[in-house]
């Protein structure tokens, strides 16, 4: 008879999965006062919809999306002119406010321009797909080595001074591929896929290698959850073959509005994130680009990569809840959303609540009708009538000295 092992003999068990997330490594690259990348918190990015040549405008939007938490603030320069408003635009912005990191966006032929924008900001974004364009042949049957070799020597004299101008200043470049926007050269070789995507990135960097210049961040957009995801494991995955340390810049793009547009980013981010890939996000949503803010920090809190704001603990309510849970829940949150750090459950019932609770540092659980109780993690503190239990809980936050007073 086989005989099953007896458990009492390793009462402290290790877990079979290890649920913290492993970041890759990749290294620190300085935008401004921020890092992206090294080991440093996930950084969140958005973009101002402003004209750039809207001096106060702009300047106005970078601040609210500063202000409310964005830590890095894209621009986009279509022109000349709108580069060289980005010196007002900068100066204005220490005057009145402070330096805010900038990000100015160029595309379409724009070595000019992102020669010029490179003296204003602190890192340039170009996208290899629109930077050299390559007019596409509708009879084309292949690339010779001779078209490869012209095009990649005409990509080099362009995005050269470029990179010399941003490696002299300490700056730095995001390479920006989109899926949507591909070169001619990399649809006809790989297609329209994360392969494609992937070469293209890697063609830029290599650029910059052989100019000594590594302050370099990656982002491989999709309006496609599924191909965005692909695209950066393969990008991650050749970096690692390669021996390459680049931080990743992660965002589904054009992701629409309105709680799909919340879901679809999510579905693109979070994944890779849960692997330990990415090192900066944004949201993009068709919205005002304050409201990408809260769902940049929800991703990153929901992983536990970033503490922004209260956890609450709550379940979904059912025919053993004691009380009505929305309501209580939202006075709760209320109450107490400014003690930023803490995890609070709310529980209807004692079913589910302490265990389900237990990593929490304060307890609200449902144990008797028109009760009641208190608990500071594990240990039930008290027991109050229902009427009372947001101002008692208050009271018990208070006597662990984990109060402060909203502002």
């Amino acid at each position: 008879m086989q005989t099953l092992p007896n458990p009492t003999k390793t009462p402290n068990p290790q877990p079979i999965f290890d649920t913290s997330i492993k970041r890759r490594k990749t290294r620190p690259v300085k935008v401004g006062s921020i890092t992206i990348g090294g080991g440093n918190p996930v950084v969140v990015q958005s973009m101002i919809n402003e004209d750039t040549l809207d001096i106060d405008g702009s300047v106005a939007g970078i601040r609210r999306l500063h202000e409310i938490g964005c830590e890095i603030v894209r621009v986009t320069v279509p022109s000349m002119a709108h580069a060289k408003a980005l010196a007002e635009i900068k100066q204005k912005l220490q005057a009145t406010y402070q330096a805010v990191p900038l990000v100015a966006d160029v595309h379409h032929n724009g070595m000019k321009i992102a020669l010029e924008v490179a003296k204003h900001v602190d890192k340039v974004r170009i996208n290899p797909g629109l930077y050299v364009f390559e007019k596409p042949k509708a009879d084309r049957t292949e690339y010779t080595d001779a078209e490869f070799a012209e095009i990649g020597e005409k990509i080099r004299e362009t995005l050269e001074p470029l990179v010399i101008s941003l490696r002299d200043q300490g700056k730095a470049l995001r390479i920006g591929v989109n899926h949507g926007s591909l070169a001619e050269r990399m649809l006809f070789t790989y297609g329209d896929t994360p392969e494609g995507m992937v070469e293209s990135a890697l063609e830029f960097i290599r650029i910059c290698e052989s100019l000594d210049f590594r302050n370099i961040v990656i982002s491989l957009k999709a309006s496609r959850a599924p191909v965005m995801v692909a695209a950066y494991r393969l990008m991650a995955h050749r970096m690692d073959e390669l021996g390459m340390d680049y931080p990743l810049h992660l965002g589904v793009t054009e992701a629409g509005d309105g709680e799909y547009g919340r879901i679809k980013s999510t579905a693109g981010i979070a994944p890779l994130l849960a692997d330990g890939i990415g090192d900066t996000i944004r949201v993009s949503l068709t919205e005002a680009p304050e409201k990408e803010i809260p769902v940049c920090y929800s991703i990153l809190q929901a992983l536990g990569l970033r503490k922004t704001m209260v956890e609450y603990v709550a379940c979904p309510s059912c025919g053993r809840t004691l009380f009505n849970l929305e309501e209580v829940l939202h006075k709760v949150r209320e109450a107490t959303k400014h003690l930023t750090g803490l995890d609070i459950a709310v529980m209807g019932c004692i079913v589910n609540g302490p265990g389900e609770m237990a990593d929490a540092d304060y307890g609200y659980v449902g144990k008797q009708p028109g009760y009641i109780s208190l608990y500071r993690g594990r240990d039930e503190i008290k027991k109050v009538p229902e009427s009372q239990g947001v101002a008692e809980l208050i009271d018990l936050i208070k006597s662990d000295d984990r109060w402060v007073e909203p502002e």
